[in-house]
């Protein structure tokens, strides 16, 4: 959606305000729901992070100011009748006050795992940028894409091991620790995993 797009939304049906709802770029969890007026939808696509206008506070507030878990703008949808708004965005850490990746809470499914993988790369960045004491992944990243390849070579002998030699729990925690320096490798050329499953799916579709 464009700036010049704000006004052919229908503003009347709900007195001036949308319903916006927030989902992941990456994973497709849905993040949150919350208000936007002309105003905020403007500063929403103006600055490309996520802003409502808060009901309560009678005011605009974006998503993060306090925290710092912004949601970064992907794109903005108007559904069919021009009454709802669907936001997708690259969230900074989680999106609920409560600390969890969605405002809805997390649900134990296969689908909720898969998603996963997004938070763990949101909090890849989040070590990345801040640099915390005693972090292995800001120490790791320290030493350089080099140090970092390498550990993902280390990692994929360990999982081949396992899988010959080992019972399945060694194998799915070798597995996660593959997962876990190929997302940190991947990071250090700005892609991530969803990249990677994007191109399996563009493989699918050759192969019908």
């Amino acid at each position: 959606m464009k700036l010049e797009e704000i006004d052919t939304l229908d503003w009347a049906k709900s007195e001036g305000l949308l319903p916006a709802i927030v989902q992941d770029a990456r994973s497709g969890a849905v993040l949150m729901l919350g208000y936007m007026n002309r105003e905020s939808l403007a500063e929403t696509l103006a600055n490309q992070r996520v802003t409502f206008f808060s009901r309560s506070k009678n005011r605009l507030w974006t998503k993060g100011e306090t925290s710092g878990h912004y949601l970064n703008v992907v794109s903005v949808h108007a559904d069919c009748d021009n009454d709802t708004l669907l936001i997708t965005a690259d969230p900074q850490g989680p999106t609920c006050h409560k600390g969890s990746e969605s405002c809805f809470g997390s649900v134990d499914t296969d689908t909720s795992r898969i998603s996963f993988l997004s938070m763990l790369e949101n909090v890849i960045a989040q070590r990345v940028r801040d640099r915390p004491d005693g972090s292995y992944t800001a120490r790791i990243w320290a030493e350089g894409p080099n140090r970092i390849a390498q550990k993902v070579g280390e990692e994929g002998v360990e999982v081949a091991l396992a899988a010959v030699t080992q019972p399945d729990e060694r194998l799915i925690g070798e597995s996660a620790d593959l997962l876990f320096h190929l997302a940190l490798l991947l990071k250090s050329r700005n892609l991530s995993l969803a990249d990677a499953v994007a191109e399996l799916e563009r493989r699918h579709a050759k192969r019908g």
